[in-house]
């Protein structure tokens, strides 16, 4: 039975991908540090060591325990403002903790890891839906701490001959009937909508609703956390080193998802328009052909209510989420 060594286990999208790994008959081993996970979201199933990857001490403590066959890497400062206003935090975090965590793998012989990268990679794209061919050309230090990263897979890769694939996407959403999504700084749009009607927020900002689309307002890519988690272990049993991008290929706007929240929950949600945001493109969709091709990933939800259905039916059941 292989062990994985799930960092970030304790965050939205790794907890999920912990109990799927779980329910498939993986051992998994979590490390997270809880400073965005929580201890709760940790399947009970899975074995934990609290540290952070800056530390090579902890962190080699863990692998010697755990004893893993392959790492999965979640563990990741995600907020794009804030990268624009603490680059520092995002180069430290994603870039030299990785390392930390790429040599430990190494020096434990693991010889197959799993990135969770980011089409924001990218930047803003030449075309949509996103390809692996784009080039990629961040525009803030989230993406480029992202693409650092994948860059030196590539070198581990060649000179530890160490197995890798990197997945890219854009927004995770929904839940399983155990684990869902809960950020201490909340800023994706779905569980704030789904705060309104749950009446803990009075209304959700609509920010443009002049662009070049059939409403008006933005299109983003939504995959629900279980296609995700499957893409993931996919991953896992892939021999070539690769990095893939994941979307649904169609995306869904604003006014789409506030509609479809709208609708699965029976509430009215409050909408105001905005001005644009500098540097929202007006659509982001990630093309997955290659994936599918490759390692046969066939995403089973792709229409935006049943995303929205399950992760309301866990916002109800968890109205204070985790309450940590």
């Amino acid at each position: 039975m292989s062990t994985i060594f799930v960092t970030g286990g304790a965050g939205y999208i790794g907890s999920i991908c912990v109990e799927q790994l779980l329910n498939e008959g993986y051992r998994v081993a979590v490390f997270d540090n809880l400073t965005e996970g929580h201890r709760k979201a940790v399947d009970t199933r899975a074995d934990f060591f609290q540290g952070d990857l800056s530390d090579r001490t902890v962190l080699r403590h863990a692998f010697d325990e755990a004893k893993p066959d392959a790492v999965m890497h979640f563990a990741a400062s995600a907020l794009v403002g804030e990268s624009m206003s603490n680059p520092s935090k995002y180069f430290r975090n994603n870039v030299a903790n990785g390392v930390n965590l790429l040599d430990v793998a190494v020096e434990s012989g693991v010889k197959k890891f799993v990135f969770s990268s980011t089409c924001a990679t990218f930047g803003i794209p030449e075309r949509v839906p996103l390809d692996e061919t784009l080039p990629q050309q961040p525009i803030n230090p989230y993406g480029e701490s992202k693409l650092l990263f994948e860059k030196i897979l590539r070198w581990y890769g060649q000179i530890h001959n160490l197995n890798f694939t990197a997945l890219r996407y854009f927004n995770a959403a929904g839940a399983t009937e155990k684990f869902g999504e809960d950020h201490r700084i909340e800023t994706h749009l779905i569980p704030n909508v789904l705060k309104v009607a749950l009446g803990q927020k009075e209304s959700v900002d609509i920010f443009g609703t002049d662009y070049p689309t059939p409403d008006g307002t933005c299109i983003r890519d939504y995959i629900h956390i279980l296609d995700l988690a499957q893409a993931h272990i996919l991953a896992l049993k892939s021999e070539k080193s690769d990095f893939y991008n994941l979307g649904t290929g169609g995306g869904t706007s604003v006014r789409e998802v506030i509609d479809a929240c709208s609708e699965i929950s029976g509430k009215k949600i409050t909408a105001i328009e905005k001005p644009r945001r500098a540097g929202d493109p007006p659509r982001l969709v990630a093309a997955s052909d290659k994936i599918r091709t490759e390692l046969g990933w066939a995403p089973k939800y792709q229409d935006i209510r049943q995303i929205v259905k399950d992760a309301w039916a866990w916002h109800v059941k968890n109205p204070g989420g985790y309450g940590d």
